[in-house]
């Protein structure tokens, strides 16, 4: 299948998602991304269109990013700082938007370690 198709299957399947979810201020959507290289996580308020809260592993707060990669042990770390910037927004409840990746391997992983950090899905 060519890269062209590949992506606009990709494309397709995050808007089927994002028609059925949306975030508010007081439960925003945890958009999770996942590249070949770095996981992107953020706390969207869709009502607003702003980001409240955001942590990568490229974000400079993250202790140890150069170690970090896109995989399950460091989608736990991600997950787990997070929750931590999610908490000190005042964010304690959040809808996840996984952005068409399947549930299971770095994403299960990340949002397993979010819910243990404190974030109710």
């Amino acid at each position: 299948m060519r890269t062209q198709k590949k992506q606009e299957l990709s494309q397709r399947r995050r808007w089927r998602i994002r028609k059925k979810i949306t975030g508010t201020r007081t439960r925003p959507r945890m958009s999770v991304r996942f590249t070949g290289q770095h996981i992107y996580v953020q706390f969207v308020d869709d009502t607003v269109g702003s980001t409240l809260a955001s942590t990568s592993t490229r974000a400079k707060s993250v202790s140890d990013r150069d170690a970090l990669k896109a995989n399950a042990e460091s989608a736990t770390k991600i997950g787990r700082v997070a929750a931590e910037i999610a908490k000190a927004a005042g964010i304690s409840q959040v809808v996840f938007d996984r952005s068409g990746a399947r549930f299971h391997g770095k994403v299960k992983a990340l949002a397993d370690a979010a819910r243990e950090a404190g974030l109710q899905f």
